[in-house]
């Protein structure tokens, strides 16, 4: 989620029912009293954000994102909401919250330390961090498929020096991360989660071979 990176939250709105889904599903996990102070961590346009909102009826939450972009998406949905622009690396709360929820988005920051120690210091003791995002394995055959064409002509010379923007952790190596940030335990598990839309299905239909892309999702649920 760096603040470089440019997004398009109109567009992403309307692609992002496969992250939606997968984002309830994690929400789904995160047991609320609805009264609680909950920090939503790469809101994007706002889709989970709703859902939460919903689950708080007595509460309030925080919904951040880096890009500007995504922000005026959500606001734009949730316009009574408290959406604001910060980097996850540079987060600083006037108050401790008592959750954290993120989806798909810690793929997206290759500094995952140094992510831990703001969301670690930003929880009150005993706060959950709940998680989902992008994990070892994540989309290996759809990127060696794509590497394969990317290497060949006329692609190459437009793909020189390309460094992929992702950061598919391995869930051991993210359960110590979570522990030397400051959290008291942590759980770091994958789940494969293959994609398959139906528009897609009909149209590989038409080329008489359908693709799965092979989504690999590492949860994270830790404890401050």
């Amino acid at each position: 989620m760096p603040a470089t990176r440019k997004w398009d939250g109109r567009s992403y709105d309307r692609i992002s029912g496969p992250m939606e889904s997968l984002g309830r599903e994690v929400l789904a996990r995160l047991q609320l009293r609805g009264d609680e102070l909950v920090l939503d961590v790469g809101c994007g346009s706002g889709r989970i954000t709703e859902a939460l909102i919903e689950r708080l009826p007595r509460g309030r939450v925080i919904a951040l994102d880096a890009s500007q972009s995504m922000v005026a998406a959500a606001r734009r949905r949730l316009p009574q909401a408290d959406v604001r622009v910060i980097d996850a690396l540079e987060l600083e709360l006037a108050e401790p919250v008592d959750a954290i929820l993120s989806t798909a988005t810690f793929h997206w920051i290759a500094d995952h330390e140094r992510l831990f120690r703001r969301l670690r210091a930003a929880l009150r003791p005993g706060g959950r961090l709940l998680a989902q995002c992008g994990g070892e394995g994540n989309i290996d055959e759809l990127r060696g498929r794509a590497n394969a064409v990317r290497a060949r002509e006329p692609y190459a010379p437009h793909f020189r020096g390309w460094q992929a923007p992702w950061h598919y952790a391995a869930p051991g190596r993210t359960r110590e991360r979570l522990l030397d940030a400051g959290f008291a335990s942590a759980e770091c598990w994958l789940a494969p989660a293959p994609q398959r839309e139906p528009f897609m299905d009909d149209v590989l239909a038409e080329l008489g071979e359908p693709v799965v892309v092979d989504y690999v999702r590492l949860n994270i649920d830790a404890v401050a």
